[in-house]
């Protein structure tokens, strides 16, 4: 899947937010756009995901910015978030470390975040 097919996917979701739990999009290139759309779902209060899964999906650093943007305005939900394998380096993970601190930060299962350190 792609940029499209995520907006597509999280368009679909916007207007029925309230009944999925589970969503893997592992293993695809969601893009910038596709990320950002899925940041805007996870704003949504009404959207209750407990969990996301976005392994091998090729995010970067800036992408991982925006995830956890979203989940620091809306932290009340999630409970496992996976976003081994990819590219998210020592901001991302700082960034990460931030939403666990947060006392409404559900999150029980951070999987495998990795990161790579090119010199």
């Amino acid at each position: 899947m792609t940029d499209e097919g995520c907006s597509a996917v999280t368009s679909a979701l916007k207007s029925n937010p309230s009944h999925l739990r589970e969503l893997d999009l592992s293993r695809n290139e969601l893009g910038d756009s596709g990320v950002k759309n899925l940041s805007d779902l996870l704003m949504n209060t009404q959207f209750k995901l407990e969990k996301l899964d976005l392994c091998r999906c090729s995010i970067t650093e800036e992408q991982c910015l925006i995830l956890t943007s979203a989940l620091k305005s809306n932290p009340s939900h999630l409970r496992e978030l996976d976003l081994s394998r990819n590219q998210i380096k020592n901001t991302g993970v700082n960034h990460l470390c931030d939403i666990l601190k947060d006392s409404h930060c559900k999150l029980e299962r951070l999987r495998s975040v990795t990161f790579t350190n090119k010199n």
